[in-house]
């Protein structure tokens, strides 16, 4: 029986071809990438991030894993706690710019329960970080909810007519991902395009994936997935930053116009205040025992 399962991809930033698989990890590992290239394993936590500019980076050293965040939802989402993601370069391969690759990947591994007691954060009292005061700020919130449960509540506000407005609930689960936020893919505005890519980002980026909004137009040749595939990504994003927690989050998440920084920062004011949440048995998302990524026969 194989012990992995391996992808071959462009970095979306780098635009160099990386190669990488899933693979299992030991119970009570938690998520872990490898730079293979440098033989480096950076743990999958809150506290190793180092860039969110337009991706989630983690660091460890000199070796840094960008866009991490699509890799982790779809982990998160179907209750794996302990996996290695092997890679071979700075970054996640992008693929189309959504989780749905890292969900296939998953569903031919296959996921598998170990012995452990499976464990939740409780949060206990309400956290709250900001751009500002003004009405326009971004902002982001944790509150404690009934239940080992995970919710998330997403606005978001974009001058090109093509988003607008757009706002997203829902209860976390390997179905509701699945269905609801999985194939939705990352975005960007036609005029940022050369900016970027002058400031040494979106080397690898294309209509192959990612959404091109340029004001009313949606560049895509395929148009939209969902007619509100925007927040749905931007909601797929908070999962993937919020799974760098180190283990399933019971709370309730409310956000406006969040990205990876804030939710990085909403981290960070959780666990500085060791009053505000503590562990607790059961799993938030699988509801059930400690789950590895493993490779069915």
């Amino acid at each position: 029986m194989k012990t992995r399962i391996g992808f071959a991809g462009i970095g979306l930033h780098s635009g160099i071809q990386i190669r990488g698989s899933l693979a299992p990890a030991a119970s009570g590992d938690g998520i872990v990438f490898h730079r293979t290239d440098l033989d480096v394993k950076i743990p999958a936590l809150h506290d190793h991030v180092v860039d969110t500019r337009l991706c989630t980076v983690l660091g460890l050293g000199e070796a840094r894993v960008g866009t991490v965040e699509h890799v982790m939802a779809a982990l998160a989402a179907q209750g794996v706690d302990d996996a290695v993601v092997e890679i071979d370069g700075p970054e996640v391969p992008i693929f189309d710019g959504s989780a749905e690759p890292f969900q296939f990947l998953i569903d031919c591994a296959g996921v598998t329960a170990q012995i452990g007691m499976a464990r939740s954060i409780e949060v206990l009292r309400s956290i709250r970080v900001s751009d500002g005061d003004g009405p326009d700020a971004a902002w982001a919130e944790l509150h404690p909810i009934n239940g080992t449960v995970f919710e998330a509540e997403l606005a978001i506000d974009f001058s090109a007519s093509a988003i607008g407005r757009q706002k997203m609930a829902l209860r976390l689960s390997p179905a509701s991902f699945r269905e609801e936020l999985a194939l939705a893919r990352t975005f960007t505005l036609a005029e940022d395009v050369t900016r970027l890519r002058a400031a040494g980002l979106a080397l690898g980026g294309s209509l192959d994936n990612a959404v091109v909004v340029d004001g009313p137009l949606v560049l895509n040749p395929g148009g939209l997935r969902s007619h509100d595939e925007f927040v749905r990504h931007k909601l797929l994003d908070v999962v993937g930053d919020l799974a760098l927690a180190g283990a399933p989050l019971a709370a309730r998440f409310v956000g406006s116009r969040t990205g990876h920084a804030l939710n990085n920062r909403l981290l960070l004011a959780l666990f500085a205040d060791s009053t505000a949440w503590r562990f607790t048995n059961g799993h938030a998302v699988a509801n059930g025992a400690r789950a590895s990524l493993t490779v069915a026969a």
